[in-house]
């Protein structure tokens, strides 16, 4: 499957979730056992642990099919990075998205340590201190500082991942094999906007 084949799958998925529509072949019996002997997904997937951001529900896609790395805000750390590196290399899918959405908490926090010197406790401060170079680099612009927070956070990891990573992404990349695109969700559509294609 080509980068372009697995982008058009998630788009038709997304669109098939607006319209209601359901699969019914998501997490059967048979799909479970043959998925016990292997996986072959096509698409890694780099998003927020919120609970309203489901991958495979908003693409309508079942067991086996996505490679998912989530944590509050989307960033990629070193266990987050070695994951996409095993999604590309070992299981050789020639996708990986990042994506950002509507109202994400740990963006916001981000924002408010920027706009009022705010501070969190435990690890939630450490947690969220690699989105504030994504807030300063907007904090000027025109528009929602959130909602620009949030989209520049998925411009800069996913341009990192482009950019900066080792020869097990940057091969891929160079060759056409593999490609790194950033994605929106909107909480209130239910859409998902690929705004970052890079």
């Amino acid at each position: 499957m080509t980068p372009d084949q697995a982008l058009a799958l998630l788009e038709q998925g997304n669109a098939a979730f607006l319209r209601g529509d359901n699969r019914a072949d998501l997490s059967n019996a048979q799909r479970r056992l043959e998925l016990a002997k292997g996986q072959s997904p096509f698409a890694a997937y780099v998003t927020c642990s919120d609970s309203r951001v489901p991958p495979e529900l908003l693409f309508g896609r079942g067991l086996g099919e996505l490679f998912i790395i989530r944590n509050a805000g989307n960033t990629v750390d070193t266990v987050a990075l070695g994951s996409i590196e095993y999604a590309v290399a070992v299981l050789k899918v020639p996708l990986v998205v990042v994506m950002g959405h509507e109202r994400c908490g740990a963006v916001e926090a981000a924002t408010k340590v920027v706009t009022e010197n705010a501070t969190y406790p435990g690890q939630i401060g450490r947690m969220i201190e690699p989105i504030i170079p994504a807030v300063l680099k907007v904090r000027d612009d025109e528009g929602d500082l959130l909602d620009n927070s949030v989209r520049s956070n998925v411009r800069r990891v996913a341009g990192y991942l482009r950019e900066q990573t080792d020869p097990l992404l940057q091969e891929p990349l160079a060759t056409g094999a593999l490609k790194v695109i950033g994605a929106y969700y909107d909480l209130d559509t239910g859409k998902v906007d690929f705004f970052d294609r890079a």
